[in-house]
């Protein structure tokens, strides 16, 4: 089971690699949804992960709100993306939706190039959630086929708790088999991970709360 830990900066990823986590997704400012740290927050948590084994998966989003990114700020992303590259960074998180909120297929094919010359991971993130249910099946298709590695959803809006969602997540891991990972988060804790796991059967879990104390 691998359990990915979303953290804000540096200062508590010693606490969560010393409490099991197997991954971290490491932001700055959770309070808008996480955007992208710093160079030297990049870096240092990079070099520390890395001496135990754990992978760094970095968010690259210029700021809080939409998903709607001007060319300007596809610019930013796409400079950040390349210091991941230099800083060796596992993987980024990203998604990229249109104003009528469709995939933005062309800002994800440029930032999925950047991406790849580096040989990162790619995850599409929560923006995932804003498409419709038809939208998001193509979605998982057109993902897998440009080698995104996973796609991080809660299965529907995040103001639900995740126990009403898991029946459209069992449906997006059956529509997902064999093609790309799904990757649950949004309201996982210590004290419900494992009802969650039962449910929808997958071997990986994504959240802030995961390894806090009870």
């Amino acid at each position: 089971m691998i359990k990915e830990v979303c953290v804000e900066n540096f200062t508590n990823v010693p606490l969560m690699i010393e409490r099991g986590a197997n991954r971290i997704e490491l932001n700055n400012d959770l309070t808008v949804g996480g955007t992208t740290p710093s160079f030297g927050v990049i870096k240092k948590t990079v070099e520390y992960a890395h001496k135990h084994d754990v992978p760094v998966i970095v968010m690259i989003r210029p700021r809080g709100g939409n998903f709607v990114y001007s060319e300007d700020e596809l610019e930013i992303m796409s400079n950040d993306i390349q210091i991941c590259n230099l800083l060796d960074v596992d993987g980024v998180t990203f998604g990229c939706l249109t104003r009528e909120k469709h995939l933005d297929k062309r800002a994800m094919n440029r930032l999925l190039s950047v991406a790849h010359i580096g040989d990162l991971e790619v995850v599409m993130h929560m923006a995932f959630d804003e498409l419709t249910d038809a939208e998001q099946k193509e979605t998982i298709d057109w993902l897998s086929k440009n080698s995104v590695k996973r796609i991080l959803t809660h299965g529907g809006p995040l103001n639900q708790p995740i126990s009403h969602t898991l029946d459209h997540l069992k449906e997006l891991v059956k529509q997902a088999k064999n093609k790309i990972e799904i990757l649950p988060g949004g309201g996982i804790t210590n004290k419900n991970i494992a009802e969650i796991i039962e449910q929808i059967h997958v071997d990986q879990v994504h959240g802030t709360k995961l390894l806090d104390r009870i």
